[in-house]
């Protein structure tokens, strides 16, 4: 049943907790052990998504002389490709739906997290950080966006 205590769609609103309201909702969801633990998968793949972004950035960046702008998006669509695999095989795998509509769902979460990225990174460029130190920080401060957008829309349970 949707929002069982200990449930993989915990998060997903229920009757109760939609008549309660967000903060109902969110208060409810964070004593949720099975999404702590569905976040710890999502970091440890957003981990490997980490490395994978970093090191095809410094390579566009250095290797080819891309700009920092190209490189980081360059970069992205290969991390993307990482994170979607990994995060519907492994993290979200009891919500499966359509490859092509979850796939769709999560490349626009992840641009809108690679807007949310390029701003940032843009922001510390400009504050005078190295380019790799300043993707590697945008990238984990984005992270907790990309994962309530893949959570709550990417992989929810179609009722």
């Amino acid at each position: 049943m949707a929002g069982q205590l200990g449930s993989p769609d915990a998060m997903e609103p229920t009757e109760a907790t939609t008549a309660a309201g967000p903060a109902r909702r969110a208060s409810v969801s964070l004593r949720r052990r099975s999404n702590w633990e569905q976040l710890g998968k999502f970091c440890a793949v957003g981990a490997s998504g980490y490395l994978v972004n970093l090191a095809v950035y410094a390579g566009l960046l250095e290797g080819l002389g891309l700009h920092y702008v190209a490189a980081a998006i360059g970069s992205f669509f290969v991390a993307v490709a990482n994170n979607y695999t990994w995060n519907r095989l492994w993290t979200f795998r009891g919500q499966r739906g359509s490859v092509a509509y979850q796939g769709l769902r999560f490349l626009v979460v992840s641009a809108v997290a690679l807007g949310a990225n390029l701003v940032v990174l843009h922001l510390l460029v400009q504050a005078g950080l190295g380019e790799i130190l300043a993707q590697a920080i945008a990238i984990v401060l984005v992270t907790p966006l990309n994962f309530v957008g893949n959570k709550l829309w990417s992989f929810r349970r179609s009722f």
